[in-house]
């Protein structure tokens, strides 16, 4: 039998991939981009929607980088409104465990799956930034080898505190509203390295016991994290084989931590770009990667490998010959690293530009694109089912270069290809989000 594919939605523009140029892109704030995002997803029976989040405004050189997303409004809001106009899909938000305290998390992720009966997702992140720190009272106190131990000890205080009303009688009562008597309900304490609470829960359990839990584990540290506790996991591995090495040793370690692999969903980000013709979607990808990639922004993503102004050089000539710079200031403020070892990441640039003749300018372009799946509806239908069916991943993200109109595309011609080869969804049929996953229960935290 088929397994069934997961698919969901992300915002752009917390990154470079977004053309603001195009004269469909429309506005990151106004609450009619959500709604039609939103509202097209759900329309294409898509799992969950998925917003990143950006602490702090990205800077070079001391001045904001104006071709990124300025102003976004608070995640949390965005995903209630949205609630209110959709019905079934899931909202899943990014929110950092380094500098948010586990009552207030456990409190915002609660009242999401209330009041959306039961489709709240919390994608955890962490940040060892300092400079994302200033904006905090903890400032850049945590050191990079905390930042695990700190979401882990989050992550289990925040279920503490969401199963301290997990008694029938709680659940009986939760709908109605009522001033319960019961006295040891919500009572909750966790004692650990990072945090030491106790007090009384003021939220009933959410609807699916926990929010679906996701997270995005790169190092063996993070694989280890995602496998103990998160539900779905993002990668950012998308070529075929990569994709299935990843997916194979993820699985095993979720075995490996006793969970059942099969409930542990890893889900890549994916652009897609169609055409009529295989022909046309080539030349609209390389339309679309001209002008997300223009010579300024190849300089500035150059410069997050290098940790050094490259204005010196042109991006139409090869790749640079200095050495990064890792251990002085950073010049690109407010983003995360793009690579852990910057000078064996500029030596196979270099390497990348002599082999097959690109100025640095296409080297970016080749390395950063986003575009996953380029060719006639048919075509990107049976690669993504492709890559699903051989356990390289269990769907996708999708994204697109254009918001809010760039899902529209896929929901109407793609959708239904995957729908008349019976792997997609044509109803949903779970009441909430953990049920459509195939996420399983929840398992209590003693």
């Amino acid at each position: 039998m088929s397994k069934q594919i997961i698919l969901g939605a992300y915002f752009p523009g917390v990154n470079h991939d977004t053309v603001w140029s195009d004269p469909a892109s429309g506005s990151h704030i106004d609450f009619e981009s959500y709604a039609h995002w939103a509202e097209t997803a759900e329309r294409g029976k898509l799992d969950l929607l998925f917003l990143a989040e950006g602490l702090r405004l990205r800077t070079r050189g001391g001045q904001v980088f104006d071709q990124d997303v300025v102003g976004r409004p608070d995640t949390f809001t965005v995903l209630s409104s949205l609630a209110a106009i959709t019905e079934h899909i899931g909202l899943a938000g990014t929110i950092n465990s380094t500098f948010n305290e586990p009552y207030e998390l456990a409190r915002k992720f609660a009242t999401l799956d209330l009041l959306s009966g039961g489709r709240a997702a919390w994608n955890v992140v962490t940040s060892f930034d300092a400079d994302t720190g200033e904006n905090f009272r903890r400032g850049g106190f945590l050191h990079r080898s905390q930042r695990y131990e700190r979401a882990g000890e989050t992550l289990e205080a925040v279920r503490r505190l969401w199963d301290s009303w997990g008694s029938e009688a709680v659940v009986a009562d939760r709908d109605a509203g009522r001033f319960l008597r019961d006295e040891h309900v919500g009572d909750f304490e966790f004692r650990g390295e990072q945090f030491d609470i106790a007090g009384r829960f003021s939220t009933p359990r959410p609807p699916q016991g926990h929010p679906v839990i996701l997270q995005a584990g790169e190092s063996p540290a993070g694989r280890d994290f995602a496998a103990r506790h998160s539900d779905a996991i993002f990668s950012r591995y998308q070529e075929f084989d990569q994709a299935r090495e990843f997916y194979a040793d993820v699985k095993a370690r979720v075995a490996k931590a006793g969970r059942e692999p099969s409930q542990v969903k890893i889900l890549p980000s994916a652009g897609v770009i169609l055409g009529d013709t295989a022909a046309e979607a080539r030349d609209r990808h390389a339309d679309v990667r001209s002008r997300q990639v223009d010579p300024f922004t190849a300089i500035v993503l150059a410069e997050t490998i290098w940790n050094r102004d490259l204005s010196e050089f042109d991006p139409d000539g090869p790749v640079p010959d200095v050495d990064p710079t890792p251990e002085a200031p950073k010049w690109i403020r407010g983003r995360a690293p793009l690579s852990q070892d910057p000078q064996a990441t500029a030596e196979s640039w270099r390497a990348l530009g002599k082999a097959e003749g690109l100025s640095l300018r296409e080297v970016v372009t080749k390395v950063f694109d986003r575009a996953v799946f380029v060719g006639t509806p048919d075509h990107v239908a049976t690669e993504i089912d492709r890559y699903v069916q051989a356990d390289a991943v269990d769907g996708f993200i999708l994204g697109s270069h254009v918001s809010p109109s760039g899902l529209d595309e896929v929901v109407d011609r793609v959708v239904p290809l995957l729908q008349e080869r019976g792997v997609f969804r044509t109803e949903y049929t779970g009441t909430t989000l953990r049920e459509n996953l195939g996420a399983g229960a929840p398992g209590r935290v003693e």
